[in-house]
């Protein structure tokens, strides 16, 4: 069934691209309960299979209905480049009476859940079911996400790179169908083909465009007023995301330009910060930035600013080199 998203004139001055450790550490936990979703997880599903074990992941997944509504105010949108500190510290500062309405809704999505343990305990003091929620979210992104999270808010920023050129070449309504193959776009208005069927005017409030690691093979576009609508999509280049760089480096590029600076070149196949390198490569940071200036400076690379960081990313003859036989490129999934 599809959900519709109609665009005023304003809204169309205040859509904006963000990135969330938040959504991905409650997508993550999401993930674990459905198999449908762990094909392109393998790698990260088999390391976190320790630490996920020692937590008690019910609470979430009580609010997480295969289809239905799950709580806004426990992922609010977020601003373009929040923190995880600062994410949840405003699901810690919900107001407790519209989180327990919020939550109400949930519960009723899944058979059973008003009546559980859980669900009377949280709905008979809403406080209290603030505080445990964000506890179990923080929780779960300290053992689960925080360890990955430099590898994926790299994923995750290239992402927003490329979608950024492409709304500057194409437009809003040409971009938003090349997101997903499940959104279509016709006279302003914004079709998303889901679970569920939900209608909304943005009323100037816009639209936030959030790429996640997680949320595969599903789109979310919906949140209800008051908060901003999002459209959350898979991100690019998800297939390659557990891949070691070190593994697809091919020999003849090590021998022209040494194993440090050919994997680093290699490991670009989407934009990245030396900080995400260091940590996939397992290399000191200084090292890779070392590498990195010799590489730009040979023209293998540019480097542009997003936000509080640098991004690297190869240029046409980089991108020749990096991509030598039996090396995976850059791909939408």
């Amino acid at each position: 069934m599809p959900s519709r998203l109609h665009f005023g004139e304003d809204d169309f001055l205040r859509c904006r691209f963000a990135v969330s450790p938040l959504w991905e550490t409650q997508d993550a936990v999401r993930t674990l309960k459905r198999p449908d979703r762990h094909g392109y997880h393998a790698p990260w599903l088999r390391r976190i299979r320790d630490a996920a074990a020692t937590l008690d992941l019910t609470p979430l997944w009580l609010l997480m209905p295969r289809r239905g509504h799950s709580p806004d105010w426990l992922c609010p949108p977020p601003s373009s480049a929040a923190t995880f500190e600062e994410e949840i510290a405003a699901v810690r500062a919900a107001d407790p009476e519209a989180a327990r309405e919020d939550t109400a809704k949930s519960l009723a999505d899944t058979p059973g859940a008003l009546d559980s343990p859980y669900g009377r305990a949280w709905l008979a003091d809403p406080v209290r079911m603030v505080r445990e929620l964000a506890d179990a979210m923080e929780e779960a992104w300290h053992r689960l996400i925080e360890p990955d999270w430099p590898r994926l808010r790299a994923l995750l920023e290239a992402d927003v790179a490329f979608h950024s050129r492409r709304l500057a070449e194409v437009g809003l309504g040409g971009l938003l169908p090349e997101i997903n193959r499940r959104c279509g776009w016709d006279a302003g208005t914004l079709t998303v083909e889901s679970n569920g069927r939900h209608e909304r005017r943005l009323a100037g409030q816009g639209l936030v465009l959030m790429p996640s690691v997680f949320v595969w093979p599903d789109v979310v576009s919906t949140f209800d007023p008051p908060w901003q609508p999002m459209l959350v999509y898979p991100a690019r280049g998800i297939g390659g995301l557990w891949t070691e760089a070190a593994d697809r480096t091919p020999d003849s590029l090590v021998r022209l330009l040494g194993r440090g600076r050919a994997s680093v070149l290699t490991a670009l196949d989407e934009p990245a910060t030396t900080t995400a390198l260091a940590h996939r490569l397992g290399l000191a940071p200084s090292s890779v930035s070392a590498h990195l200036t010799v590489l730009r400076e040979s023209g293998l690379l540019t480097s542009r600013r997003y936000g509080h960081q640098v991004l690297y990313e190869r240029t046409p003859l980089g991108i020749a080199l990096g991509s030598g036989p039996g090396v995976a490129s850059g791909s939408d999934i």
